[in-house]
Protein backbone atom coordinates (compact mmCIF):
# COMPACT_ATOMS: atom_id res chain seq x y z
CA UNK A 1 0.00 0.00 0.00
CA UNK A 2 1.31 3.58 -1.02
CA UNK A 3 1.47 5.34 2.20
CA UNK A 4 -0.41 8.48 2.96
CA UNK A 5 0.32 12.15 2.63
CA UNK A 6 0.84 15.33 5.77
CA UNK A 7 -0.67 18.19 4.96
CA UNK A 8 -0.52 21.05 7.59
CA UNK A 9 -1.90 24.46 7.57
CA UNK A 10 -0.33 26.99 9.17
CA UNK A 11 -0.33 30.99 10.03
CA UNK A 12 -1.95 33.19 12.82
CA UNK A 13 -5.28 34.17 14.24
CA UNK A 14 -7.94 35.20 11.66
CA UNK A 15 -6.63 33.67 8.16
CA UNK A 16 -8.85 31.45 7.30
CA UNK A 17 -6.99 27.60 8.19
CA UNK A 18 -10.50 26.14 9.26
CA UNK A 19 -11.76 27.22 6.21
CA UNK A 20 -9.34 26.13 3.64
CA UNK A 21 -9.31 22.36 5.86
CA UNK A 22 -12.61 22.03 5.07
CA UNK A 23 -12.11 23.22 1.65
CA UNK A 24 -9.13 20.72 0.59
CA UNK A 25 -10.51 17.79 2.29
CA UNK A 26 -13.90 18.54 -0.20
CA UNK A 27 -11.72 18.67 -3.01
CA UNK A 28 -9.47 15.48 -2.23
CA UNK A 29 -12.30 13.63 -1.56
CA UNK A 30 -14.14 14.85 -4.93
CA UNK A 31 -11.26 12.84 -6.02
CA UNK A 32 -11.26 9.74 -4.61
CA UNK A 33 -8.52 10.22 -1.63
CA UNK A 34 -9.61 9.35 2.37
CA UNK A 35 -8.93 11.67 3.98
CA UNK A 36 -8.72 12.15 7.72
CA UNK A 37 -9.01 16.01 9.47
CA UNK A 38 -7.42 16.88 11.99
CA UNK A 39 -6.61 19.56 14.63
CA UNK A 40 -3.76 20.89 17.02
CA UNK A 41 -3.66 20.82 19.90
CA UNK A 42 -6.09 17.86 19.93
CA UNK A 43 -7.42 15.05 17.68
CA UNK A 44 -7.21 12.44 20.07
CA UNK A 45 -9.17 12.30 23.68
CA UNK A 46 -6.12 12.25 25.27
CA UNK A 47 -4.76 15.51 23.05
CA UNK A 48 -8.31 16.52 23.69
CA UNK A 49 -8.38 17.26 27.45
CA UNK A 50 -4.91 19.30 26.92
CA UNK A 51 -6.05 21.05 24.52
CA UNK A 52 -9.09 22.57 27.23
CA UNK A 53 -6.08 23.04 29.55
CA UNK A 54 -4.26 25.02 27.27
CA UNK A 55 -6.72 27.12 25.68
CA UNK A 56 -9.31 27.67 28.42
CA UNK A 57 -10.07 30.89 30.08
CA UNK A 58 -10.07 30.11 33.60
CA UNK A 59 -6.95 30.72 35.57
CA UNK A 60 -3.77 32.24 35.18
CA UNK A 61 -2.26 30.04 31.79
CA UNK A 62 0.89 28.81 32.00
CA UNK A 63 4.34 29.57 32.20
CA UNK A 64 6.16 29.47 28.70
CA UNK A 65 7.86 26.34 29.06
CA UNK A 66 5.31 24.11 30.38
CA UNK A 67 3.08 25.61 27.55
CA UNK A 68 5.60 24.21 25.09
CA UNK A 69 5.47 20.95 27.07
CA UNK A 70 1.88 20.33 27.14
CA UNK A 71 1.57 20.98 23.77
CA UNK A 72 4.28 18.54 22.63
CA UNK A 73 3.01 15.56 24.92
CA UNK A 74 -0.40 16.61 23.09
CA UNK A 75 1.20 16.37 19.55
CA UNK A 76 2.79 12.79 20.81
CA UNK A 77 -0.84 11.25 21.23
CA UNK A 78 -1.50 13.09 18.24
CA UNK A 79 1.18 11.38 16.04
CA UNK A 80 1.15 8.28 17.46
CA UNK A 81 -2.97 7.32 18.05
CA UNK A 82 -4.38 8.97 14.62
CA UNK A 83 -1.46 10.84 12.32
CA UNK A 84 0.81 7.77 12.02
CA UNK A 85 -1.98 4.62 11.71
CA UNK A 86 -3.76 6.64 9.24
CA UNK A 87 -1.12 7.48 7.02
CA UNK A 88 0.21 3.90 7.41
CA UNK A 89 -3.15 3.10 5.42
CA UNK A 90 -2.85 5.51 2.81
CA UNK A 91 -5.02 8.12 4.04
CA UNK A 92 -4.29 11.84 3.41
CA UNK A 93 -3.85 13.37 6.84
CA UNK A 94 -4.90 17.38 6.86
CA UNK A 95 -3.85 19.12 10.14
CA UNK A 96 -5.26 21.90 11.02
CA UNK A 97 -1.77 23.56 12.98
CA UNK A 98 1.00 21.25 13.72
CA UNK A 99 4.81 21.67 15.08
CA UNK A 100 5.27 25.29 13.25
CA UNK A 101 2.51 26.61 15.60
CA UNK A 102 4.92 25.61 18.68
CA UNK A 103 8.09 26.77 16.87
CA UNK A 104 5.64 30.26 16.55
CA UNK A 105 3.71 30.39 19.53
CA UNK A 106 6.25 29.16 22.02
CA UNK A 107 9.36 30.42 20.09
CA UNK A 108 8.89 33.59 18.26
CA UNK A 109 6.10 34.59 20.55
CA UNK A 110 6.98 33.48 24.27
CA UNK A 111 11.28 33.46 23.70
CA UNK A 112 11.54 29.44 23.74
CA UNK A 113 14.82 28.96 21.52
CA UNK A 114 13.59 26.85 18.39
CA UNK A 115 15.96 24.03 19.11
CA UNK A 116 14.26 23.32 22.28
CA UNK A 117 11.03 22.95 20.65
CA UNK A 118 12.80 20.72 18.27
CA UNK A 119 14.04 18.76 21.05
CA UNK A 120 11.12 18.29 22.33
CA UNK A 121 9.49 16.88 18.96
CA UNK A 122 11.96 14.79 18.41
CA UNK A 123 11.52 13.05 21.93
CA UNK A 124 7.54 13.23 21.46
CA UNK A 125 6.72 12.67 18.40
CA UNK A 126 9.60 11.28 16.62
CA UNK A 127 10.54 13.95 14.59
CA UNK A 128 8.01 13.52 11.79
CA UNK A 129 7.08 16.31 10.04
CA UNK A 130 4.11 16.82 7.12
CA UNK A 131 5.37 16.36 3.60
CA UNK A 132 3.60 20.03 2.63
CA UNK A 133 3.20 22.98 5.11
CA UNK A 134 0.52 25.28 3.85
CA UNK A 135 1.47 28.90 5.00
CA UNK A 136 -1.92 31.16 4.84
CA UNK A 137 -0.82 34.80 5.40
CA UNK A 138 -2.98 37.71 5.14
CA UNK A 139 -2.29 41.50 6.81
CA UNK A 140 -2.96 42.60 9.96
CA UNK A 141 -6.01 45.05 9.00
CA UNK A 142 -7.78 41.64 7.19
CA UNK A 143 -6.82 39.86 10.15
CA UNK A 144 -8.52 41.96 12.76
CA UNK A 145 -11.69 42.60 10.45
CA UNK A 146 -12.21 38.67 10.65
CA UNK A 147 -11.23 38.08 14.29
CA UNK A 148 -13.89 41.13 15.34
CA UNK A 149 -16.49 39.41 13.37
CA UNK A 150 -15.12 35.82 14.54
CA UNK A 151 -15.16 36.18 18.22
CA UNK A 152 -17.92 38.17 18.95
CA UNK A 153 -17.46 35.83 22.81
CA UNK A 154 -13.95 36.65 23.09
CA UNK A 155 -10.71 34.76 22.46
CA UNK A 156 -8.87 31.93 23.95
CA UNK A 157 -6.33 32.12 26.02
CA UNK A 158 -3.39 32.29 23.40
CA UNK A 159 -5.82 34.30 20.63
CA UNK A 160 -6.17 36.80 23.26
CA UNK A 161 -2.56 38.12 23.68
CA UNK A 162 -1.21 41.32 22.61
CA UNK A 163 -0.80 42.57 19.09
CA UNK A 164 3.16 42.78 20.19
CA UNK A 165 2.86 38.68 20.88
CA UNK A 166 0.81 38.11 17.51
CA UNK A 167 3.17 40.03 15.33
CA UNK A 168 6.04 37.50 15.99
CA UNK A 169 4.53 35.05 15.64
CA UNK A 170 3.33 36.11 12.76
CA UNK A 171 7.54 37.40 11.66
CA UNK A 172 8.48 33.51 13.17
CA UNK A 173 6.08 31.86 10.20
CA UNK A 174 7.69 34.17 7.88
CA UNK A 175 10.84 33.25 8.64
CA UNK A 176 10.18 29.32 8.75
CA UNK A 177 8.53 29.52 5.33
CA UNK A 178 11.91 31.55 3.86
CA UNK A 179 14.35 29.20 5.54
CA UNK A 180 12.47 25.70 4.47
CA UNK A 181 10.99 26.79 0.96
CA UNK A 182 10.78 23.08 0.29
CA UNK A 183 8.68 22.12 2.88
CA UNK A 184 6.35 25.05 2.91
CA UNK A 185 3.93 26.74 0.21
CA UNK A 186 2.91 30.76 1.06
CA UNK A 187 -0.61 31.10 0.36
CA UNK A 188 -2.14 35.17 0.30
CA UNK A 189 -4.87 34.26 2.05
CA UNK A 190 -5.58 38.44 2.27
CA UNK A 191 -8.55 37.53 -0.57
CA UNK A 192 -11.62 35.19 -0.56
CA UNK A 193 -11.45 31.98 0.79
CA UNK A 194 -12.26 30.51 -3.10
CA UNK A 195 -8.79 32.40 -4.26
CA UNK A 196 -6.91 31.37 -1.14
CA UNK A 197 -8.42 27.68 -1.86
CA UNK A 198 -7.30 27.92 -5.76
CA UNK A 199 -3.61 29.36 -4.57
CA UNK A 200 -3.77 25.70 -1.67
CA UNK A 201 -4.61 23.31 -4.90
CA UNK A 202 -1.92 24.96 -6.47
CA UNK A 203 0.58 23.86 -4.44
CA UNK A 204 -1.03 20.69 -3.60
CA UNK A 205 -0.49 19.87 -7.97
CA UNK A 206 3.18 18.12 -7.68
CA UNK A 207 1.58 15.61 -4.63
CA UNK A 208 -1.21 15.65 -6.64
CA UNK A 209 -0.03 14.73 -10.14
CA UNK A 210 2.29 11.61 -8.77
CA UNK A 211 -0.91 9.94 -7.87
Amino acid sequence: MIAGKFIALEGGEGVGKSTQTRLLADALRARGIEVVVTREPGGTPGAEIIRGLLLGLDGEGWNPRAEALLFAAARSDHVERLIRPALSRGQWVICDRFLDSSRAYQGGGSGLSDEDIGELHRIGSQGLLPDLTLLLEAPPAVVEARLSARDTGGSDRIGGREPAYHARVAQAFAQFAESEPARFARIDAAGSADQAHAAVLSALSPLLSAL
